[in-house]
């Protein structure tokens, strides 16, 4: 590929990839770009067309909605059902599958989505952003349900976010790489700019909610100990910590200059493994980060093999570049001290 390159043309190209791939990939990650776009238009209108702020409900995770979550959902559906490339989708912010309305053609295809991560940044005006994943259904052109949406991350053809900060950025991955898009509002076109993407192995810069310390497990504890100590500890090495609260916003840092994400597993509620959705968060990003060559876990598991259990299933989350991801990895499995 070259510069120039619009995300038509690579779709396009990267179709020959996929196995019995046919047209009808292009056209919904077509539709979805298109959905993307109109939220792109929102959210950077924001308070001069009236949607910031929060509604008076609640998501199926007990969280209050803002008025973009429930717009940009809409927008993520309205723009994606009528095509007949779905069986289904889901959605972060829904409780249940949605069902294809009946006077549309059924596809084989499934496709889920967080439609606006980061959401409580979105008032203050820090970045925030889109994320979806595609799977294949496992019965085309019947209508989905519920037990066809679990599949283990590893099943996915294709994820990818969209970020909406400074400019609005497209990255995607079909499992041969990552790629990044930037939109030119001038002709309407997301145009190739970051080819092949890659993590650095090592790095400087954790991320992680410090506020939470005292819920973490001991091996998260002592990773975290040991960067604190810089120079003078065990790693030998000063590192920064950063923390947008934005998941797309992190992974994308990642992305362009290393660095770890973690939100993993705390005791401050027993019931709930960790706070990040598998389906619509975790593993649409931990694909991305394991094609740009780094990797995701839930410190105990690669968070591509978990098997899932139920749609909004919440995993701990430990991602990003390769040598430091082994490290926490490593402490978690290192024996405990009596």
């Amino acid at each position: 590929m070259h510069s120039g390159t619009t995300l038509t043309q690579f779709i396009i190209e990267e179709q020959r990839h996929i196995a019995g791939a046919t047209g009808d990939f292009t056209a919904l990650l077509n539709d979805v770009v298109t959905a993307i776009k109109t939220i792109s238009n929102a959210v950077n209108k924001g308070a001069l067309i009236g949607v910031m702020g929060s509604l008076d409900t609640e998501n199926v995770q007990g969280e209050t909605q803002k008025k973009l979550d429930v717009i940009t959902n809409d927008i993520m559906i309205r723009n994606n059902e009528w095509a007949g490339h779905l069986a289904g989708m889901a959605s972060e912010e829904m409780d249940n599958v949605y069902s294809i309305p009946t006077k549309y053609p059924l596809g084989k295809y499934l496709l889920v989505f967080d439609p606006l991560d980061g959401s409580s940044n979105v008032d203050i005006n820090i970045s925030v952003g889109t994320i979806f994943s595609i799977l294949r259904a496992p019965v085309p052109n019947r209508a989905a349900a519920k037990e066809d949406f679990l599949q283990p991350g590893v099943k996915q053809i294709c994820a990818g976010y969209a970020l909406y900060g400074s400019s609005t950025m497209l990255v995607l991955t079909t499992g041969h790489g990552v790629n990044g898009f930037t939109l030119d509002r001038d002709i309407g076109e997301f145009i190739l700019t970051h080819e092949d993407m890659r993590i650095p192995a090592d790095t400087k810069e954790f991320a992680i909610n410090a506020s939470n310390q005292r819920f973490w497990e001991a091996p998260v504890q002592r990773y975290v100990a040991e960067c604190l100590e810089g120079k003078t500890g065990p790693r030998e090495r000063d590192f920064n910590m950063r923390w947008i609260a934005s998941m797309v916003a992190e992974v994308h840092r990642i992305l362009t200059r290393g660095g770890i994400f973690m939100y993993p597993r705390d005791t401050r509620d027993p019931s709930k493994a960790g706070k990040l959705r598998l389906m619509y968060e975790a593993n649409p990003m931990s694909f991305i980060v394991e094609q740009a060559g780094g990797k995701a876990s839930t410190g105990y598991e690669r968070i591509l093999d978990v098997e899932p259990t139920d749609l909004h299933q919440r995993v701990p989350v430990i991602l990003g570049s390769k040598n430091e991801v082994d490290v926490v990895v490593g402490y978690h499995s290192a024996p405990k001290a009596e």
